[in-house]
Order: structure tokens, then sequence, then C-alpha cells
């Protein structure tokens, strides 16, 4: 089964009922570093850094999408001199960032550390979990959907193309080779009605969950169940690969919809940008 490379180190497989809420938001966590920083580790002219004791990603294009911090670590004295290093680490690149806090980040204090540099809180999502083996699935082909993972360079422009932005069309066009390898631990989806791209998913393998991102369906076609099915196929091939647990950071206008499908709430995770960054 995929498991990534170094970001961060491998874990195998964990099952809900068998750790803590602690362990689960950790593992989370170690999934988000994955997701946001993986890609980026390993595709040349871009950087990870680990210096400072969080994850700093720098893809190098113009979109904070690609260039995020998160899975702080801090020790409580040393907080305030190492968020200001990885400030710095921004600063010098020149590129746009967002930095993501969790309840697994330290110390506790980090979003005030953050205020007090000059970041804003820009938005906040709950992060969710499932065991797979009790996941509540419903029809998977709404309104002739037709799920598909992503093989091909051709399908993987499709996904990209759904986001409508030239730097996400660069960014996985640049990142294909180590995207599409046999142990890329992110699995990437899209959906077709007609032969349209309508919709997209992501499932991420690291820290012993299976993490769902980046599920969006073109305005014209939400309230058709179709981002319901764009979560729960990557859900159950990740089950069908053995893995046990599923997370997801759910906006919180849609935590009632995963809790359907049998995720339960850990806590919140906010995201913090520079004033003046887009919105």
């Amino acid at each position: 089964m995929p498991q990534p490379n170094e970001l961060p180190r491998v874990m195998p497989p964990i099952a809900l009922g068998d750790v803590s809420r602690a362990a689960l938001l950790e593992a989370a966590d170690a999934n988000f570093a994955v997701h946001a920083a993986w890609a980026v580790d390993a595709t040349d002219g871009m950087r990870v850094s680990e210096e400072f004791g969080v994850v700093l990603s720098d893809s190098g294009l113009n979109c904070d999408t690609f260039n995020v911090a998160c899975r702080a670590r801090f020790p409580e004295a040393e907080a305030p001199h190492r968020v200001r290093s990885a400030l710095g680490f921004y600063r010098e690149s020149g590129s746009p960032f967002s930095w993501w806090v969790s309840p697994a980040d330290t110390p506790v204090g980090l979003p005030e550390l953050l205020l007090a540099e000059g970041l804003r809180e820009d938005e906040t999502e709950v992060a969710m979990a499932v065991d797979l083996a009790g996941l509540r699935t419903s029809r998977l082909a709404p309104a002739g959907l037709e799920i598909r993972r992503v093989h091909e360079v051709e399908r993987l422009r499709d996904f990209a193309r759904h986001y409508d932005d030239v730097d996400v069309l660069r960014f996985y066009e640049r990142a294909a080779p180590a995207l599409l390898a046999p142990d890329s631990p992110q699995w990437f989806y899209v959906g077709y009605i007609d032969g349209v791209a309508v919709a997209t998913s992501e499932v991420t393998f690291g820290g012993g969950v299976a993490g769902i991102y980046c599920v969006s369906t073109l305005e014209a076609f939400r309230r058709r169940g179709i981002g319901t099915a764009m979560t729960l196929q990557p859900l159950l091939d990740a089950r069908g690969h053995g893995w046990r647990t599923g997370v997801l950071q759910a906006a919180p206008a849609a935590v009632n919809v995963y809790g359907r499908l049998g995720l339960q709430a850990l806590g919140e995770i906010t995201e913090y940008k520079p004033h003046g960054s887009p919105e």
C-alpha cells in the first residue's frame, strides 16, 4: 500500500478505536503534512524545510495552496523565535503562504504568536475521523456520475483545470512525475458526467490514516450527492488497501453531511495568512 517517503515518518494503518483522541489528532496532523508538502519535496525547483520544528513548503508559485506551514512542534520558551524564523523562510522567497494550526500543534498559544507577528485568521474547518469498517455508504453514481482515479497526465490536468487557476495548473504539471509514480502517497479522483469533469477529490496516505482533500463540485452540479460520492469512493479504495481510519477537514456547513457518513468531529483547524493576502 502507498506510504509517504519522509514527510512525516512512515506509520502503519491505525484503528480509530485503538488510539486516544490526542493520538488521532497527531495522525491527522501528520497526514495533512504529507498532503501539503510531499509533492513539493519530491519536485525539482520546489523545497520543504523542517529546520525550525514546523513543516514549511514552498512551491515557488504565486499560490498559497502550495506554500504551507503546518505541524508546528515548538518548545514554549523558543516558540516566538521559531515563529519569526519560519516567517523569515517565506519572506526570503517572497512566496505567498498560509499557516494551518491544529489542536496537535504546540505551544497552545501558537495562534496568539501568529497574530502578534502580523498574520490574520482566515478560515476554520473541523477535523473529522471515521472507522472505515463502519463507513456508511450510499449510492456512488448519482446523476450518471463516473468516478475515475487519476493514472495519466491528461486526467491529472482535468483535476487541475477544475480549479481555474494558472498556478494550480502549473503545480500539477510540474509535480505530475511524483504524483503519478507508483509509490505516490496521494491518489487523485475526477468525477465525470457525460464526459465532462465536474468534481474532484484526493486521498493522502500518511500518519497511519487516509486523509480526504480537494472535494469540490462545479456549482451547476451541486446538491446532487456528487460531493458525497467523491468523498466515499477514495475512502472505500483506502479500506480495500488495508487502511482502517479516514480523516478529513470539513467546512462548518458540511459537518452534518459528513456526520451522516459516520465521521466524528475531533477539533478545529484554523488557517492564518499575512494581512493583505487574498481572502
